[in-house]
């Protein structure tokens, strides 16, 4: 049996609040990029995974932009030791299991309803800010098959440049996704296409450090 989202009123809007401080603490500025035309529909964000900061940074986007209720999945045997991320909308996936069908249910389930937002890894693990090649495993593509009417696909890549600067920057793209088919490999050519023109535009960013 999975872990199911929770939201403890004091511990979400606690986690809100933290990660607006962290992230306005430890950079020296957040760039957001993108447009999202808002039809009122669930917002299920497809984004990079490179570390601890990954779910802080979605939730910032999500204030400033989407204005959902946050759900993320997370590792069953991290969700058990950070226990009080169940009550801000994490849940449990167990890769490996015959509970991971369990789990596509649970992320379908909380798509359907349109004030939620749901953040998916799809690349399963952590990745190097640096990489070049796309993995995604195939939940993504059970979880979406069917909700193309239903939901706000959006692609979001985080980046982190320091320039000429003590502080690290950093840069939050997003694009709403259209007329994709929601097949993994589709997907992921989607993403990595978005992603090496997020990776362009820091480049050409630096030039003008």
């Amino acid at each position: 049996m999975i872990i199911k989202a929770k939201h403890n009123l004091f511990i979400y809007n606690f986690f809100k609040l933290y990660s607006l401080y962290k992230i306005r603490r430890s950079f020296r500025r957040v760039v957001t990029e993108g447009e999202f035309d808002d039809n009122g529909k669930a917002v299920v964000v497809i984004a990079n995974h490179v570390g601890w900061w990954d779910g802080f940074w979605v939730m910032f986007l999500n204030l400033r932009v989407f204005r959902r209720r946050f759900h993320f999945m997370m590792l069953e045997e991290q969700l058990r030791k950070f226990w009080f991320f169940m009550y801000s909308g994490g849940f449990s996936v167990h890769r490996g299991s015959k509970s991971i069908i369990e789990t596509i249910n649970h992320a379908r389930e909380i798509i359907e309803k349109s004030e939620n937002l749901l953040l998916v890894f799809p690349q399963g693990r952590l990745e190097s800010l640096y990489q070049t090649e796309i993995y995604f495993e195939k939940g993504i593509e059970k979880i979406l098959s069917g909700k193309e009417d239903r939901i706000h696909l959006v692609f979001v890549a985080s980046l982190v440049d320091y320039y000429n600067e003590q502080k690290p920057s950093l840069f939050i793209y997003f694009t709403e996704v259209k007329n994709c088919a929601m097949t993994t490999g589709a997907l992921r050519d989607r993403y990595k296409i978005f992603y090496d023109e997020c990776r362009t535009k820091n480049i050409e960013r630096a030039r003008f450090a």
